[in-house]
């Protein structure tokens, strides 16, 4: 890799973190809606003890996704575009390689979810 694709300019980590923190609400937002229409549809214990699974599942899902490290943002972002968290346009002003390795990335996540389909 070159220096310009693991290398984050000042500029690049705000517009980085920005996007990231943007997009981390969005999926905490969506988790807690989720959790608050299952909990009030909620009529037996095993319902609630579902719920909390989840809940775990999704813990787990989001500390994984988003992972803060300068190394691993290209396939983070691209992982939080193909899941709608964020926007293209919200990275723009990152260097090139750094879209180009995102779109890159991109590309192969939209042909392995097609082949599942």
């Amino acid at each position: 890799m070159k220096s310009s694709d693991t290398e984050w300019s000042t500029a690049e980590k705000k517009i980085a973190r920005r996007a990231f923190d943007a997009a981390l609400e969005k999926a905490l937002a969506a988790a807690i809606a989720d959790f608050k229409a299952r909990a009030a549809a909620v009529s037996t214990p095993l319902e609630m003890w579902a719920i909390g699974d989840d809940l775990h599942r999704q813990r787990r899902e989001i500390d994984r996704m988003f992972d803060y490290r300068y190394s691993q943002l290209t396939w983070v972002f691209a992982e939080l575009i193909h899941k709608g968290f964020v926007g293209e346009a919200a990275l723009a002003g990152l260097a090139e390689p750094k879209r180009a390795g995102i779109h890159h990335m991109l590309s192969f996540l939209r042909r392995r979810d097609g082949a599942a389909e």
